[in-house]
């Protein structure tokens, strides 16, 4: 796992400009008004040769009062140092300190986690030192001047946070038996995860309730059947990030999407009252951009009484899943039990074709075939060729096509390999990925 960093720190004061430089990225939102950020919750970031994430709480927003001790504020301050390796307090050195700053630095110091006090907007440094004196008032160590904008002091910031990680060897997983699979159970609060859980692991370990968002924190359990080892994870309910960047579900969310990293195959259960909506679409989107295998369960299909609602459910999930319509689909109930039984064989097939290996013969046999069928793509006088094929990868089948025009394969030819690839070699329930590269890029493989 790679080492977790968190920005934190009350609106406006320059924590999205700041992930944007680290992160090298513009996906993070930058306005003056408060509160904006609520889309993305993490980011992948590098600094000499180190992997890390880097999680952007938002804005911490107190509630709309004067009680500065406000919950928002103390849960996140202290979710985020639950989570992360170092904690990156961001301060407004324009304004000076705040009654909203004191309350997160007083939350932060309970944590045994580093803290890095980043006095940001300083962008003379001919003058940075006259403004830090009173930070020193937040007792959180020595304030260190930064500009997000500009980048100046970040170098050197990131310099003494990557000090601090572990050992990459100390941070890979556990080893798990050859014959393990990690199964991660997904979807939106309240969708029935928790009693699947339950179910497929005959305890009662995850609390059940009627409340969205009960479950907190992924939970591991390994089960064994018939020799083999299964690592379940239940999740927390993966909500919608408007919904959740306030409070302590935001930090569930981060550790659901972690879960989903380190999973072998995702369990999607969907709510069959409500039918798979876009919500659920995005997190199998999720799933599939993190090359899990991809099970779709639909959860209380006891509770549907007639063959319209039935179809209506089955319609949406059509219409939502066009993205991965190789996904398995199977319809449970985890209150009474039904056909939870047949989820473990799915989730192994799935599995099996995410290891798939395809030998090159059989590969370049399809290549020819694909050519003798004369579909291809043409603009102007160029037209796309494609030389050779070859397996580059598993978990998720990567494919590594050789072409003279990479820049010509659109979104729809891609599609229609990935369509005839499938219809050749199956890859049922899993992701497979499509790579083109030049031919002189094999050439310089070669080499």
């Amino acid at each position: 796992m790679k080492p977790v960093v968190a920005v934190v720190g009350r609106p406006n004061v320059g924590k999205s400009t700041l992930v944007n430089r680290i992160a090298q990225t513009s996906d993070a939102i930058v306005h003056e008004s408060r509160g904006v950020t609520r889309d993305r919750s993490y980011y992948d970031a590098e600094w000499n040769g180190r992997d890390f994430t880097l999680v952007d709480t938002g804005g911490i927003e107190p509630l709309k009062s004067d009680d500065v001790f406000s919950v928002p504020i103390r849960d996140q301050a202290l979710a985020a140092a639950e989570e992360a390796c170092a904690v990156l307090f961001v301060v407004d050195g324009t304004t000076g300190v705040t009654e909203e700053d004191e309350s997160v630095a007083r939350m932060l110091k309970r944590s045994k986690k580093p803290v890095f006090l980043l006095v940001n907007k300083l962008d003379n440094p001919d003058r940075e030192e006259e403004r830090l004196w009173e930070f020193y008032s937040l007792g959180v160590g020595d304030p260190l001047p930064i500009s997000a904008l500009h980048g100046h002091g970040t170098g050197d910031l990131l310099d003494e946070v990557v000090a601090l990680f572990p050992d990459e060897s100390e941070l890979e997983d556990e080893e798990k038996p050859d014959n393990m699979l990690s199964i991660a159970i997904i979807g939106r609060p309240n969708a029935g995860k928790s009693s699947l859980f339950n179910k497929m692991i005959g305890s009662d370990r995850s609390i059940v309730s009627d409340v969205a968002g009960t479950t907190r924190d992924a939970i591991d359990t390994v089960v064994e059947r018939s020799g083999t080892f299964y690592r379940m994870v239940d999740t927390a309910g993966i909500r919608k990030k408007s919904t959740v960047y306030e409070n302590i579900e935001y930090y569930s969310m981060v550790r659901g999407l972690r879960a989903i990293d380190r999973a072998d195959v995702a369990l999607l259960v969907i709510d069959s009252s409500t039918g798979m909506t876009e919500q659920d679409q995005k997190v199998a989107n999720l799933a599939i951009e993190r090359g899990c295998a991809l099970v779709i369960l639909l959860n209380k299909w006891d509770l549907l009484t007639d063959d319209n609602a039935r179809e209506h459910v089955m319609e949406s999930v059509d219409r939502r899943l066009t993205l991965a319509p190789w996904a398995s689909v199977l319809r449970i109930s985890a209150l009474t039990g039904r056909s939870v039984e047949k989820i473990w064989a799915l989730a192994d097939a799935a599995a099996a074709s995410r290891s798939t290996r395809i030998t090159t013969s059989a590969l370049n046999k399809l290549l020819t075939d694909m050519r003798e069928f004369g579909h291809t793509v043409v603009d102007g006088k160029r037209r796309l060729r494609m030389h050779y094929v070859t397996q580059t990868g598993i978990e998720p089948p990567t494919f590594t096509f050789f072409v003279n025009h990479p820049d010509l394969v659109s979104d729809s030819y891609r599609r229609y390999i990935e369509n005839r690839m499938r219809d050749a070699f199956g890859f049922k329930g899993t992701p497979i990925r499509l790579r083109f590269r030049s031919k002189e890029q094999r050439e310089k493989g070669e080499k």
